[in-house]
């Protein structure tokens, strides 16, 4: 059974001009329905959410020993069915059954970390009180926010919403998750065995639905959401988290550029290049993009470049290099910007315009593009590349921050000291030196972006206290040396305060 796509990718089951109460899940090779799901409504959203409130205070309580129990739980069954959960993936997005395996195992390995460290970190600790307040014991303790909206994204539906998903509940707060109306399926997996170790406590709840659903979610209550998907939604989102003063995290798009110096590793850098490129048909937000070769090393690189990608294979099968566009309208924005390039006298090394078929776009390689061109400046999302020549890794650093994005990168050269120089000063949130996504799998560094890229942070330390609030007390020992906290200070206080500021701060 095939349906007509809506402007989501989602295929809805009413007539047009109808509010939709189910849509329908397709898989993007075919275009044949998967299953239906419910459009929830306004009032179902408010419904689940104050369920969610009552299992909040239910998990608080469970302390961080508690939670990590749970959560190792829950990281063992969804570990033991991996191969299940990569099924549900694949068919929602198209991806070969070991790419959607090995996202598993990245979310896997996030809910472990997630679990064993959220105590270490979030536990009320002792701090120094300095000497103006010797007299107060200080500490600094981070508490859950209470329920948290997590509004996911269809390039990596377990990965990328796991990351909110996983610190959020080893925090100590209840999830309300909505999966993007493309992945309802995977969201619906993660819930199901949720509930088979815990069947009385909804921790983690899925609601499913189009954009108007994820709009109620801001609306619902909740005591933050984490948005993850293109800066234009997130825009919307935060217009509609405005409302109720309701925080956001956003994960948003990127342009991520690699930079080849003339000493970098040229074999290693064509391998990173083509994954980080055309791994996932390209869509991952922080693949690379654009890549700026030292003039040196730049026929040599593109010549090996070309070889590789000549073997990537694009397709239906577990055994293709990468699968289908999963967002139908997405082929159009790779289509523009390919035509834009060309138009304004980029060169195609590999494929072209005639790349661009149905539902799957061949691997493309476009050269000599010019900066202010949309395959530039603009995340195209697809299985493209711009490769460009620059004299030298100085130049390559100011055209790598010449975009309004800003969240990962790569520097490949084999002076790891340089290499980490030029990281410092890429203006993203992230850099790999001599890899791509190399930040992505390692559970204690924080991942997000800065600019058109989104704020916040999920991942490490940093994504644990996304999800807390600081929570500050001191506790009087004695009564203070200098009695400055009160309306009749008495001159020898002053005075002796006075000379402290000079002595400490005015030398």
């Amino acid at each position: 059974m095939t349906r007509e796509l809506s402007s989501s990718g989602a295929a809805p089951t009413t007539p047009p001009g109808e509010t939709p109460t189910t849509f329908a899940s397709l898989d993007p090779r075919t275009g044949t329905a998967l299953a239906d799901y419910p459009v929830a409504t306004a009032a179902d959203v408010t419904a689940v959410v104050e369920r969610a409130r009552a299992a909040a205070q239910w998990w608080e309580a469970q302390g961080f020993r508690g939670r990590r129990g749970w959560l190792l739980e829950f990281k063992k069954a969804i570990a033991s069915d991996a191969a299940g959960l990569a099924t549900v993936v694949s068919a929602e997005t198209g991806k070969p059954h070991d790419d959607a395996l090995l996202e598993v195992m990245l979310a896997v390995e996030h809910l472990d970390w997630a679990a064993r460290n959220a105590r270490k970190v979030l536990e009320t600790r002792r701090v120094r009180s300095g000497l103006v307040s010797i007299n107060q014991a200080a500490t600094l303790g981070y508490q859950p926010l209470g329920v948290v909206g997590v509004i996911g994204p269809w390039n990596y539906p377990v990965y990328t919403p796991m990351g909110s998903i996983s610190y959020a509940l080893a925090a100590g707060n209840a999830i309300v998750f909505k999966p993007s109306e493309l992945t309802p399926g995977v969201g619906k997996w993660l819930e199901q065995k949720w509930h088979s170790l815990a069947p009385s406590q909804p921790v983690l709840q899925v609601i499913t639905g189009l954009g108007a659903t994820g709009a109620e979610l801001c609306r619902a209550g909740v005591d933050k959401i984490a948005f993850t998907g293109s800066g234009p939604t997130a825009r919307k989102v935060m217009a509609v988290c405005a409302e109720t003063l309701t925080p956001l995290v956003a994960e948003c798009g990127g342009k991520d550029a690699m930079l080849v110096a003339e000493d970098a590793d040229l074999d290693q850098a064509v391998e990173f290049a083509a994954f980080g490129a055309f791994g996932n048909a390209g869509q991952t937000c922080a693949g690379v993009e654009r890549i700026y070769v030292d003039e040196s090393v730049y026929q040599l690189f593109m010549d090996k470049l070309t070889t590789a990608v000549s073997r990537i294979r694009p397709g239906s099968g577990n055994d293709s290099s990468y699968g289908p566009m999963t967002l139908p309208r997405q082929i159009g924005i790779v289509r523009n910007h390919i035509d834009d390039a060309l138009s304004r006298g980029a060169r195609a090394v590999v494929g072209g315009i005639g790349s661009v078929h149905e539902r799957f776009v061949d691997p493309v390689i476009l050269t000599e593009v010019p900066e202010e061109s949309s395959a530039v400046r603009e995340e195209t999302f697809g299985p493209t590349v711009v490769v460009n020549k620059v004299r030298g890794l100085e130049e390559g650093v100011e055209r790598a921050n010449a975009t309004s994005y800003g969240l990962g990168a790569s520097v490949f050269t084999k002076n790891k000291s340089r290499g980490r120089e030029i990281a410092n000063r890429l203006r993203t949130g992230m850099v790999s030196v001599n890899s791509v996504l190399g930040f992505a799998a390692i559970p204690s560094l924080p991942f997000g972006g800065i600019g058109e890229s989104g704020f916040g942070r999920i991942h490490g330390a940093d994504g644990l206290r996304e999800f807390s609030r600081p929570k500050a007390v001191t506790v009087q020992r004695f009564s203070a040396p200098l009695n400055l906290l009160t309306l009749e200070r008495s001159a020898r206080d002053m005075k002796i305060s006075a000379w402290m500021l000079r002595s400490r701060h005015g030398r």
